[in-house]
């Protein structure tokens, strides 16, 4: 699949249309037209003993503002689509489209409570910033939670939802119909499209803050997003030798949820091997982000 890079009719506010597809493309939307019937589960146990003494040595460094394990996952998925673009792409509307960034969704408590409130984020990953993988996930994400837990800000996400439901609800329900037409004829308006947490490449969530293990979690048909990321807790796990002997190790499991038409088995299993050497090789996310990574995967 290729894009054009300059923008044509058919193409979207945040994507270009893919043209030239082989047939069994073309057809499969049409058939399979939605989304959460078209789910791949993959689960994978990435072994964190390397990251761990990576994240030690960078907070040694910089002790006030810790660099963490979800931040590195970040980051390596970040790289991991950038060099695999199939993965940031999607169907809406029957069509294949790439998407012009990478971005990924998140939900935050304010406060670890059942009745704490939650907050929405859309963290965008830039090859160009001149920044680091690592740095720039860091940076971002350390924004994110300083004007959620010190500045006490309210994301736009939740401004429009509270603005949206002020209605009835039978004028709820024609607004959302009305929205979901939009997207499909890619004429949503920008600035919902903007602060929409399911039109990002990635909705990612950390569910090892919560001491849970990863798990699935389906996609939906709303919005674009094509790809689910569950983080589990750390734990320890044992790693057997070729005698036999078994070994301790600190662990993490990553669940990953896809839809299956943007790429094939192949695809997927290569895109998740690199983003398995890239957190195995942590080094690499000190690299800048447009360097080219060389290995086997």
């Amino acid at each position: 699949m290729e894009t054009n890079k300059k923008r044509r009719r058919g193409d979207r506010y945040d994507a270009r249309r893919i043209r030239g597809l082989d047939s069994m493309h073309v057809i499969m939307p049409p058939m399979l037209p939605n989304r959460a019937d078209n789910e791949a589960f993959i689960q994978e146990v990435v072994d964190v003993t390397a990251l761990e003494a990576y994240l030690e040595k960078k907070n040694g460094e910089n002790p006030e503002h810790r660099y963490t394990a979800f931040q590195a996952i970040l980051a390596a998925l970040g790289r991991a689509i950038d060099m695999r673009p199939r993965m940031n792409s999607f169907i809406k509307g029957g069509r294949y489209y790439q998407r012009d960034h990478i971005s990924f969704s998140l939900v935050a408590k304010k406060v670890f409570s059942d009745t704490g409130a939650e907050a929405l984020a859309i963290l965008k990953y830039d090859p160009e910033s001149g920044k680091s993988s690592m740095n720039e996930m860091h940076d971002k994400l350390c924004d994110f939670v300083y004007d959620l837990r010190v500045r006490d800000k309210k994301d736009d996400t939740t401004d429009t939802m509270d603005f949206i439901t002020k209605m009835p609800f039978f004028l709820v329900k024609l607004c959302m119909n009305l929205l979901a037409w939009l997207d499909d004829h890619g004429h949503m308006p920008k600035s919902l499209l903007r602060e929409d947490p399911y039109n990002s490449t990635v909705f990612i969530t950390n569910l090892g803050s919560l001491k849970l293990r990863a798990g699935y979690h389906h996609l939906t048909n709303w919005g674009t997003n094509s790809i689910f990321v569950v983080v589990g807790e750390r734990h320890l796990q044992p790693f057997f030798d070729d005698e036999g002997k078994a070994e301790m190790r600190p662990v993490i499991e990553i669940g990953l949820t896809l839809d299956e038409r943007i790429a094939d088995g192949y695809y997927y299993a290569k895109t998740v091997r690199l983003l398995k050497h890239l957190l195995t090789h942590p080094e690499l996310l000190d690299t800048p982000a447009k360097e080219e990574i060389r290995c086997e995967y």
